[in-house]
């Protein structure tokens, strides 16, 4: 029992090690507070965040690899707010100098955030995958959730038909990690509804602090739709399908080990 709580302690220290870019960021929006005389908040967020990626690049923190994936996360975040923001989903109501269409440039960084964790947490516990699908059955289920979050607006939403495309193909996969070199198992899809719910309690403090407001939450804060848990969760495999395919692409690419006769 002893060292089923030690391992657990360890776990938990690992996942607060891992989570250092999104406190950061959620402490960079606590803090925009103070700034608002001196710089529009939205602004203040983006420097703030160059500022915090720089640090972590240069101290080391996250590596040549982990700063690449966290760029093509910001992009892809990005495009979406676009999206997402033109045909109404949620909104920036605050002024900022640097704004496109609606949207803050800091906001890429949200989701740079969910794959710096994802990115940190796999090097940091050592993690493995068992039972992944073939490449194009991944590939295909995370083109088809990123398409979904821009086709609903104008065509039948698929998210169900997709959820069970992920639960028959994902359903043996399982997240290998190790703590002190002990070895523990967990499955994927519950990796991926986990980290969606506490995203979405994440999402209630940023929208509280006014990171962004949905439709509903304009005359005043509410709780964000409980739906939202499963877009997050949808977010996340794809997220996590990214990272994957990069690390296995990678793996593959590495020169075999020369064994001497």
């Amino acid at each position: 029992m002893k060292t089923v709580i030690k391992h657990f302690g360890v776990f938990v220290q690992q996942q607060a090690l891992s989570c250092l870019f999104p406190v950061l960021v959620f402490a960079m929006l606590a803090l925009s507070h103070l700034f608002t005389g001196i710089l529009p908040r939205y602004d203040f967020m983006l420097i703030a965040c160059l500022l915090i990626q720089a640090a972590l690049y240069y101290t080391g923190i996250e590596t040549k690899d982990e700063a690449l994936v966290i760029c093509i996360f910001h992009l892809l975040g990005l495009l979406m707010e676009l999206f997402k923001v033109h045909y109404g989903s949620w909104a920036y109501p605050e002024f900022a100098y640097l704004k496109i269409g609606g949207v803050p440039l800091y906001s890429g960084f949200m989701y740079a955030s969910v794959a710096s964790y994802m990115c940190q947490a796999w090097r940091r516990l050592n993690l493995q995958i068992q039972n992944w699908p073939t490449r194009y059955i991944a590939r295909t289920i995370g083109i088809l959730i990123y398409f979904n979050f821009f086709s609903n607006h104008f065509m039948p939403d698929i998210r169900y038909g997709i959820g069970v495309l992920i639960i028959y193909f994902f359903r043996r996969s399982v997240v290998v990690f190790h703590l002190q070199g002990k070895v523990y198992r967990m499955l994927t899809i519950l990796s991926f509804m986990l980290i969606g719910f506490f995203i979405w309690l994440a999402e209630n403090i940023a929208t509280r602090l006014g990171a962004w407001r949905y439709a509903y939450q304009h005359h005043a804060w509410t709780v964000v739709n409980y739906q939202k848990i499963s877009s997050w969760a949808f977010l996340v495999i794809v997220s996590f399908i990214i990272v994957a395919e990069l690390k296995l692409l990678k793996d593959s690419t590495k020169p075999l080990p020369v064994l001497s006769a």
